[in-house]
């Protein structure tokens, strides 16, 4: 099971589900502690900036970054939950989620994915670029787009809240 949340939460979400793995997807990944209670290679920090397209003194989402991300998911043995977090709980975490989800799931429906995603946070906003390129190395042909496109926009706001996400 994954939960995401943003970094604020971080350490009661872990606390609360007994996570022991933590993917971090944020800019200053530094500035983020590892849960005592999960181990130092079950703490994965990638650094990249919520952005959709290449900007000037920003780190934009790259295949890398996916594939960084993936290696880290499909060794995860799923004993335990997962907390996938960025700064505010919105973007760049819930692109990831989905991506998580798409991934260990190589057959489930795209769409259920991201409407089970909207119905558990109606603030997520997964960040266009993180799923165009999670599409791509996924091979799923664009679908992962569609299944954003058909899960709408979130509601603004500043943090998102914490909320699960079922890989079946």
């Amino acid at each position: 099971m994954l939960h995401v949340c943003s970094l604020a939460a971080l350490p009661d979400t872990v606390r609360i589900t007994g996570a022991s793995h933590v993917l971090t997807v944020m800019a200053n990944v530094d500035q983020v502690q590892r849960p005592v209670s999960v181990l130092p290679a079950n703490h994965l920090k990638v650094s990249m900036d919520d952005i959709t397209e290449a900007m000037n003194g920003f780190v934009a989402p790259c295949e890398e970054h996916i594939e960084k991300v993936l290696a880290f998911v499909r060794g995860w043995d799923r004993s335990a939950p997962m907390v996938v977090h960025c700064y505010a709980g919105i973007s760049r975490s819930t692109a990831s989620a989905f991506m998580t989800a798409c991934a260990l799931n190589p057959h489930r429906d795209e769409i259920s994915i991201a409407k089970q995603m909207r119905a558990a946070s109606p603030i997520a906003q997964p960040n266009r670029l993180i799923v165009s390129l999670a599409d791509k190395v996924l091979g799923r042909e664009g679908r992962m787009l569609r299944a954003l496109d058909e899960m709408g926009p979130g509601s603004m706001t500043v943090e998102g809240r914490p909320f699960r996400v079922d890989l079946d």
